[in-house]
This record gives structure tokens, C-alpha cells and sequence, in this order.
């Protein structure tokens, strides 16, 4: 062959040559990253998700409803299956949840003594305005869902 040519030179490579390598994993962190901040906590959700999928959950409720209801679509015994998976998850998922609170308090405890070091007197500005916060009784919701 001529040198000049190298470049239309075919390349194989077999299966498991080590040379291919394809991640076959989905990636579904789009959709918990999209997941705005005023409607929930997307790494929380992608926790409790691992924990059991949504679809799952919705299968184990329509199992236990359908059974409670009577329908003979479900056999008891599956429903009673169901009903400890979903009992079985709901108590993981608060773990998860508690453990998410003791992290993000963590943070927060953590970014404050960050502040302070840096900056001892907006330390000392946002403490006295988180304790004034405090004393300030929140809004409360009128009948109508508008605060007063």
C-alpha cells in the first residue's frame, strides 16, 4: 500500500478488544436537576427514586386500593405483598429524608463558621437578623390561601 494512503486504511475492533467501551446505564439525573428549588429537592427525589420508583410506588397504591375496594382484579395476598413493600419503602424514604435534614444543617453550620472566619461582622449582621426572623411570627394563610 502507498504511505500516502495510510488514513483509508480500515480499523476493526472486535467485541471486548478493550478498545470499545459504551456506558449502558441510563442517565436520568436531568430530570431530578430540573426539578425547581421552590418545588422540591431534586437530590432528594433521586434518593427516595433509588428507594422505589414512582411508577412502582403508583403500581403498590393501585394493588392496595383495588384490594381495600373489593375488585377482583387483585388477589389479596398480592395486595398484602404490596401494602409491605409500600410501608417498606415509605419508612426508608423518611430515613432518607432525616438524613438529608441532619446534611443540609451540617451546611448550614458549616457555611456559618466559613463566614465567620472570613467575615466576623456580616456573621454577626446575618445572626441578628436570623434571631430577628425568629421572633417575627410568620404570616399565616387565610381562608382564601392569601396571606393577610
Amino acid at each position: 500500500m502507498f504511505p500516502w494512503l495510510w488514513f483509508w486504511s480500515p480499523v476493526f475492533h472486535l467485541p471486548f478488544s478493550g478498545s470499545v467501551a459504551q456506558q449502558i446505564e441510563p442517565d436520568t439525573n436531568w430530570f431530578f436537576a430540573g426539578i425547581p428549588s421552590s418545588a422540591g429537592n431534586g437530590l432528594l427525589e433521586k434518593k427516595a427514586f433509588d428507594v422505589a420508583s414512582y411508577g412502582r410506588q403508583l403500581g403498590w397504591i393501585t394493588e392496595v386500593l383495588l384490594a381495600a375496594k373489593g375488585s377482583d382484579a387483585v388477589a389479596s395476598g398480592k395486595a398484602d405483598a404490596s401494602l409491605r413493600k409500600l410501608e417498606a419503602a415509605y419508612l426508608e424514604i423518611e430515613a432518607v429524608k432525616q438524613e438529608s435534614r441532619v446534611e443540609l444543617a451540617d451546611a448550614a453550620i458549616a457555611a456559618l463558621d466559613k463566614l465567620r472566619e472570613a467575615d466576623p461582622a456580616a456573621h454577626e449582621m446575618l445572626i441578628l437578623s436570623v434571631q430577628a426572623r425568629l421572633q417575627t411570627p410568620a404570616p399565616r394563610l387565610g381562608h382564601d390561601n392569601s396571606v393577610p
